[in-house]
């Protein structure tokens, strides 16, 4: 079961990535200027984003399985629209459709968190994102290979194949699961800014992933710059294969959702806060250029990655401890915290490129770290002194699902009576 689901956030996050590798090739089939084909990857990526706000909190309202074979179905035909789109304008609505509704990544985390046991819900998480981390990267590499030779339709007719084949399997693999919550719609919605305000934890793992996720956009959005720029010289496929370094995080988020479920998820936010830090300034030794430099940006954008990724894994962790009939709202908000921190980071990434050039970007990135570090560290010193033992809600050490042991019932005597 874990496979088939690690199996379905790798296609589903494959979905979302794949189109960026022939973005040029859909714009020479369709006779289009360079830069149009963009507008296939912008499409799918604010469909994705508004599908983590308007369908991800509905994981709670429906059974997940029905829930998740609808998804796969919707993705698989908006697939194939594209794949057979005349022009441009149906090819975008398309890929807003597959944006839109292939969220089921976000809706198997909190479904997989239901079905084991507390202390091996790190694990789990950590398996899961290490599919997503493989759909990302081998999306990219398949399409871009199979649009080259058999032109810029077949990865999305291939995708589709696949999705709706995924469907299938789902329908007769994923166990029956309740719906936690009977609340409408427009409730629904309106439950995640409700948790952010109610759940501490929530808004400090927010905190963690937004800031983290902000120095990994600045990084890898500046990266081409850097590369392509005089200091290399190099083409944007050095880019590409530069990325593929981060594969090593495939290995490393089931280990660090170990690490989790036998520690808990504090001291991994820490391990993965200071690699970050460790890895701007590994990052900075890049603008010198050269053999020197394109090992330093190898090894730095390797700790960035596998930080960022760990520690999503015990933020996550710590998200779905908190509320068991609530993980898909308190998953929507966690993610969109985290993609709004990731867009700011691109935008902040830019603009200091443009004013300090490489040097500032590390900066950035260890600047967000260290504010992400002091507040992690503030939030042990207060937890410490008032429940050294506290368990998801009061998360200072204790792994995920601990919980206090409870106080001891007063005893009650009765009066024995003639």
């Amino acid at each position: 079961m874990l496979a088939i689901l690690a199996l379905t956030c790798a296609v589903a996050v494959g979905n979302i990535y794949f189109p960026q590798a022939i973005a040029p090739l859909v714009a020479a089939g369709l006779h289009l200027p360079p830069d149009a084909g963009a507008l296939v990857v912008t499409a799918t990526q604010a469909g994705y984003t508004a599908g983590i706000v308007l369908l991800v909190p509905l994981g709670d309202r429906f059974p997940h399985r029905p829930f998740l074979v609808i998804l796969l179905a919707l993705t698989g035909l908006g697939l194939l629209a594209a794949g057979c789109a005349p022009a441009l304008p149906p090819l975008v609505a398309a890929a807003a459709l597959v944006g839109l509704t292939t969220v089921a990544a976000q809706v198997v985390g909190p479904l997989a968190t239901g079905l084991v046991a507390a202390d091996r819900r790190g694990a789990v998480l950590g398996t899961l994102l290490s599919g997503s981390t493989g759909g990302m990267l081998l999306a990219r590499t398949f399409s871009g290979t199979l649009g080259e030779w058999l032109g810029w339709r077949a990865p999305y007719l291939v995708a589709a194949a696949l999705t709706l084949l995924l469907a299938a399997g789902l329908a007769v693999t994923v166990p029956d699961t309740a719906a936690s919550t009977r609340r409408r719609y427009p409730a629904l919605l309106a439950e995640p800014l409700r948790l952010l305000r109610a759940e501490p934890e929530l808004r400090r793992s927010c905190v963690y992933q937004a800031a983290v996720f902000a120095g990994f956009s600045a990084v890898w959005t500046c990266l081409a710059l850097l590369l392509t720029g005089p200091a290399y010289g190099l083409g944007a496929q050095a880019v590409g294969m530069l990325a593929l370094v981060g594969a090593a995080t495939m290995l490393c988020t089931p280990v660090a959702g170990r690490m989790v479920d036998r520690v808990g998820p504090d001291p991994v936010n820490l391990v993965c806060m200071l690699g970050v830090l460790l890895s701007a300034a590994v990052l900075a030794a890049g603008s010198l250029g050269g053999t020197a430099g394109l090992a330093a940006l190898t090894l730095g954008t390797l700790l960035l990655d596998v930080a960022m990724q760990c520690g999503m894994v015990a933020n996550q962790a710590r998200v779905y401890a908190l509320r068991p009939d609530a993980r898909g709202r308190l998953n929507t908000a966690y993610m969109t915290c985290a993609y709004l921190g990731g867009s700011a980071g691109s935008w902040l990434g830019i603009r200091v490129w443009d004013a300090a050039g490489w040097w500032g970007v590390c900066a950035l990135v260890a600047l967000l770290a260290a504010l992400a570090l002091a507040r992690h560290l503030l939030a042990r010193a207060r937890c410490r002194p008032r429940r050294p033992n506290a368990g998801a809600r009061g998360a200072c050490s204790a792994p995920v699902g601990s919980r206090p042991a409870p106080a001891p019932r007063p005893s009650t005597h009765r009066r024995a009576r003639r």
